[in-house]
């Protein structure tokens, strides 16, 4: 199983530098701190539904499009690790 993408990376390779922006540009225009922005794009930090809101509003996009994004990262990546314990659950249909 194969880990999908985090959002912090495609919010760096596809918002922040075509546009060459800096993570404290960023959170100074969508009014966060300059540390949420640096820790989402190291892939340290998920992207809450606040900061959904402000990507979006900035960058044209939607809330949904970030959230989206985080829920497929987070479903992926703990299938990833606990795929055998999922599998050995019995089915009720």
């Amino acid at each position: 199983m194969r880990i999908k993408t985090h959002p912090g990376k495609i919010l760096k390779e596809e918002f922040m530098l075509p546009l060459k922006l800096s993570a404290r540009t960023l959170a100074k225009q969508i009014d966060v701190p300059h540390n949420r922005i640096s820790q989402i794009i190291k892939e340290d930090r998920s992207i809450t539904a606040d900061t959904a809101h402000r990507l979006a509003a900035y960058f044209g996009t939607t809330p949904q499009l970030w959230m989206n994004l985080q829920r497929n990262y987070d479903l992926s990546k703990e299938l990833a690790e606990r795929e055998r314990e999922y599998k050995a659950i019995p089915s009720h249909a």
